[in-house]
């Protein structure tokens, strides 16, 4: 049945991507690469068997229950789909599928890049040397924050908090986590499991963000569990914008109080607070956790197999409806 299913494909996707859904579906495509309107998408899907969608589409309850009864599965492009209303597409009969696995590596080595960075001051070093105003050798300034051997907490200690973790020990760092559950002692690989947030921050030199934004978690990273951390913790966030309190984190960025943050993902994206722009203390990356061409094109061939299992009726791998 592949052959016949129309697929509705809301953003241009690699060429790669794109040549293998002209071979097994009958997809339309998104030429010019533009963000569209909610209202177009639902219009365009008359007729049209799925959705091959990006984080960049809200499909929220309204939008969903406004599909036409033609669109029987969303795939969306992306590990996270906190974007799609879960709940409202179960009701709906629509099943929904993501890409987990595919940007594990990609995401947790740009973790690291956003600690290093945030720690040794790659923001106002880089301007510095750019703007001509790197001065005679100091021994006193500026100065940086040492990673090797610190602390590291990991909030979220899935594939990628465990790729982090992985990557975070060739610096000899102490690794302590908070997840839901403990992971197995091969997973843990001797990290402290903390069950409460609360007992793990005050330990935290540096603390990576890497749980999926919930109803429970997002706002977690705010004033009350901000000052739980060490004073001079660096936060690092390539989760998904909402988990952190911007208000709350910039306030205290601008106080000290923490002493760096690298961040790659915002809430309200890509219209972020214009304050953090301001900050000296903040590396600041467009959101580029998946963004290598090897993990785009296994982003795209995984929601295909998604979709080529539901048309074959056969379980896709990646439901998560």
């Amino acid at each position: 049945m592949t052959d016949r299913a129309r697929i509705l494909v809301t953003r241009k996707l690699p060429q790669t991507v794109e040549d293998r859904l002209q071979k097994q579906f009958r997809p339309e495509f998104n030429r010019s690469d533009e963000i569209y309107p909610i209202s177009r998408i639902i219009k365009a899907a008359a007729g049209f068997d799925a959705l091959l969608v990006t984080a960049t589409e809200k499909c929220d309850a309204q939008m969903i229950s406004a599909l036409p009864d033609s669109i029987k599965i969303i795939a969306t492009y992306s590990v996270g789909y906190d974007h799609i209303d879960i709940e409202a597409a179960r009701k709906a009969g629509i099943a929904v599928t993501n890409t987990p696995d595919v940007l594990t590596d990609a995401t947790a080595d740009l973790a690291i890049l956003l600690m290093l960075g945030a720690a040794r001051g790659a923001y106002w070093g880089e301007r510095m040397v750019r703007e001509k105003t790197w001065a005679a050798w100091s021994p006193t300034n500026p100065l940086g924050l040492d990673v090797t051997g610190k602390r590291l907490g990991i909030l979220g200690m899935g594939r990628i908090g465990q790729a982090v973790a992985h990557r975070a020990r060739a610096f000899n760092m102490q690794i302590h986590y908070h997840n839901r559950s403990r992971l197995d002692a091969e997973k843990q690989q001797q990290a402290v499991f903390h069950s409460q947030l609360e007992q793990m921050l005050p330990l935290c030199d540096f603390l990576s963000i890497n749980c999926a934004s919930t109803a429970q978690t997002r706002n977690i990273i705010n004033a009350e569990t901000l000052a739980m951390l060490p004073k001079n913790a660096v936060i690092i966030n390539t989760a998904r914008g909402d988990i952190i309190d911007d208000e709350a984190l910039i306030s205290a960025l601008s106080s000290h109080q923490i002493a760096a943050a690298g961040l790659d993902v915002f809430n309200n994206e890509p219209d972020i607070d214009p304050r953090y722009r301001e900050l000296e203390n903040v590396f600041l990356l467009p959101h580029l956790g998946s963004a290598t061409p090897d993990t785009r094109n296994a982003m795209g061939m995984r929601a295909i197999d998604n979709l080529e299992s539901f048309f074959n009726a056969t379980t896709p791998g990646d439901l998560v409806t």
